[in-house]
This record gives C-alpha cells, structure tokens and sequence, in this order.
C-alpha cells in the first residue's frame, strides 16, 4: 500500500513502521493539537492583517507621502514578493532548527518592520520597512502547514489544514474593515501601531505555549548532534526548496494556485478605484467594509475544502481497496477552479463597469463572497496535497510553492490599477478569469495525467 512518507507512490510497510507511524501522532492529545493549531492560526492571521489593513487605506498614504495610488500599490507588490522569499527562508530554517524558534524570530522582525511602517515619512522608508515586516510575517503559512503535518495524519490532514487556514483567513475579513477605520477615524499609522502589538503578543504566546512539533529525530540539528557534532549555527541555502518546483505536478499546481490567487488581487488591490469611483465611495471604512464578503468566503471555503477534499481520499481510497493515490484529493477542485473564481471575476467587472446604483453594489459584493469561497475551494486541497506528496518537507514544499505563486502574484497585482485605468474593470477582470480557466485546465491535466502512472488507478 502507498505511503504518505515518500513521494506518489510508495512501496509497502510492514506492520511495526505502520505502528512507528501512528505513534508519531499520538505524541499530543486532542487538546493540545487544538491549542497548537489556535496559536499557529493567530500567527497566521498577522500576514494578511498586515497586507488587507494596508488596501483600503492607499488613497490616503498616498495623499500624506505625496505621492499616487498607483506607486503607493507597489508597496503590496513588493511585500507578497518578500513574502515569496522570506517564506523560503523560515521554511528552510524551520526544517533544520525546528518549528517554534522560527516563529520566534520571524516574529521579531515583523514587530520591528511595524514600528518602521508605523512611522515611515516618504516612499523609500514606508517600502524599506514593507519589506522587514512581510519578511517577518512570510513564516505564517508554510511553516503553519508543517506544523500541522506534524501533528495530524493523513486521514484529518485536510480537514485540520482546512481550519487553520479558514481561521487564518478570518484575517481577510477583519483586516481591511479595521484598516479602512482606523484611517478614516484616525490615521493609517495607527493601524501599523495595532500590529506591532499583536505581534508583540503572539511573540510572548510563542514563547510561553508553543511546543515544538517536529518529528524526534527529524530536524536537521537532532542529525547533527547524533552524528557526534555540538548545537551551532549552520548556514542553509533557501533556494534550495526551489528544487521542488522540478517536480511536474507541484509546478502545474504552484501555476493553478497562483491564477487562482491572483484573481484575489485583481478584485480587491483596485477596490477603491472601482468599487470606489464608480459609487462614489470615498469612506475608507466602507471601503474596507466591501473586503467582508470576500474574507467571508475565505472563512467558509477553506474548511469546506478541507474536509470534502478528505472525503474524497478516503471514498477513492476504498475504491481501490486502500490504495492510496494522493491526486484523488484533488477532484473536488473543478467547482473552485472552474466555476466560483473565473465566473466571480468576469461577473463584477461587467457588474461594475455597466450596473449602477445599488443593484451593482449588491452584485459586486455577491462576486467578491463568490470568489473569495471559490479561491479557497482550490488553495486548501492543494495545500494539503503538498504535505500528503513530501509530508518529510512539508514545510519547504509550501515555502516553493508560495515563492512560485507570490512572484506570479506580485508582478500581476503590480498591473491591476494602472490597467483599470488604461483598458476599463471589465477587459481587465476578463484576462484574470481567462487566467483562472487555465488554472483549471493544470490542475485537470495533474489528476488524470499524474494518476495514470499508476497501473492500478481506476476511474
């Protein structure tokens, strides 16, 4: 029967390594896994609080750097890009040194990218510190999902998955709303000043609570110290999870989730140039009250993706008489990929650029909950799957596949004000939905084409 400890396919295990194996995950009892997934998702929660608090309030940084939308975008551009190296980083770290001392200093460095921020007087410093404070928080993701691969087993891997980045998605909700109210009651600044002290809390919750799960015996440094050599500092090479990529069905689905993710973008850097301008909506809170229905959807989509993406590994599985093929967790992603994103997408550009009045506010709102379920619907099996393919490198095969799609992510969202302003909300959202249909078309091509290199596959 395959095994979830090597890549696709593995050979049969003997009833004591299976026994080993089961084990590994006993270590915590249920409610020690839930306080560990609690404080691994807050953390988690602190990236997209730092980039969806930061949307709604670009007009008026804008206004006070002076300075214009446009150039003020790239300093999201450029923090989802540091996001893609610095989650290389962490996850290299993480793999070596463990779990926890990387949450640690990742911590660190966001508490001291958010004071920056907070009291940035031009371009150059509020991008400069942009970019410590994204490298601080790129740990949330990859490094969560290792941990959470730590802790749980094949059978409720997608389900936990799918809590812990519903809940990390609640971030997506909240953030731009409190983003958007503390710069229209107040200022922008404030807003940095609340995430410093949230990260500043979680440092000490990390700190006091957080055990460290990886495997025994797994971390790099447990290797050095039993081959007879002393606790150091070792020098590691980030881009080396890049090698990953080489594999065809991780690259085709970093590429799915990226258009995917990238349709997220589109609808949401440009809100207050679309949305905004078309109904004359200058309120920073209500600008970011617009964000709910996709952090909503988030929140939903995640553990619904979860859990039915675990269904369906265990439906197959019994279908082949306890095969295990890891593609099966992926065959609820057509609804995601092919129907929710693109659609969504290509609905509220036409919605914003030809409705008026209400009926087109409603309708857009609808498209933004629709995509941000849809999205959610595709990111969370993959990410699952990821960790089912390379569980030993969970953590640095979520770092290169958030690398790959962060660099796709951080070009494409660089073009989506200025091209709303050049072609119109609707021709622009056309091209990102098309972008999300071939999305689809690689994830179809890794179920059917990946599965048939087993010979016993059945469809």
């Amino acid at each position: 029967m395959a095994s979830e400890n090597s890549p696709l396919f593995g050979t049969p295990t003997d009833d004591t390594g299976e026994i080993q194996h089961e084990a590994v995950y006993l270590r915590f009892s249920p409610t020690r896994k839930k306080v560990i997934v609690a404080i691994v998702s807050l953390a988690g929660l602190i990236p997209l609080f730092v980039s969806g608090s930061f949307i709604p309030s670009i007009p008026q940084i804008a206004l006070d750097l002076d300075s214009t939308g446009a150039i003020i975008s790239l300093a999201v551009s450029v923090s989802v890009l540091t996001n893609s190296i610095g989650t290389l980083f962490w996850a290299t770290y993480s793999g070596f040194y463990g779990r926890r001392p990387v949450y640690l200093c990742s911590l660190f460095c966001m508490c001291l990218g958010s004071t920056g921020v907070a009291s940035a007087r031009n371009v150059p410093e509020l991008i400069a510190f942009r970019v410590l404070q994204a490298f601080g928080t790129s740990s949330g993701l990859s490094v969560g999902m290792g941990v959470i691969g730590d802790i749980y087993k094949l059978e409720e891997r997608g389900t936990a998955s799918g809590i812990f980045l519903g809940s990390i998605l609640l971030g997506a909700a909240l953030a731009p709303l409190a983003g958007g109210v503390a710069a229209h009651y107040y200022s922008w600044h404030l807003m940095q000043a609340i995430l410093f002290a949230f990260g500043f809390v979680m440092l000490l919750v990390t700190l006091f609570f957080l055990p460290e799960t990886s495997h025994p015996g797994a971390r790099g440094i447990d290797k050095l110290i039993e081959a007879g050599g002393k606790p150091r500092w070792v020098w590691l090479n980030p881009l080396e999870c890049l090698a990953l990529l080489r594999s065809p069905n991780i690259v085709l689905l970093a590429s799915a989730g990226a258009f995917v993710l990238l349709t997220d973008y589109v609808l949401l850097v440009p809100l207050a140039y679309t949305i905004g301008v078309k109904y004359n909506i200058t309120n920073e809170a209500i600008i970011g009250a617009c964000f709910i229905p996709a952090g909503v959807g988030n929140l939903l989509g995640a553990p619904i993706a979860g859990w039915f993406s675990d269904r369906q590994l265990i439906k197959w599985r019994k279908r082949r008489g306890g095969e295990w093929v890891p593609e099966d967790r992926l065959r609820g992603l057509w609804v995601g990929a092919a129907l929710c994103v693109p659609i969504s997408v290509l609905l509220f550009g036409f919605v914003t650029e030809y409705i008026e009045g209400r009926l087109g506010i409603v309708l857009d709102l609808v498209c933004l909950f629709i995509n941000g379920l849809g999205v959610d619907l595709v990111l969370a099996p993959i990410s699952a799957y990821n960790v089912d393919i390379l569980h030993s490198r969970s953590a640095e095969v979520m770092a290169a596949m958030t690398a790959y799609r962060g660099l796709i992510v951080s070009v494409g969202s660089s073009t989506v004000i200025p091209l709303v302003q050049s072609i119109g909300v609707a021709r622009t959202n056309a091209i990102s939905a098309v972008a999300a249909w071939v999305g689809y078309i690689l994830i179809w091509s890794v179920i059917n084409l990946v599965s048939r290199l087993s010979p016993s596959t059945t469809r």
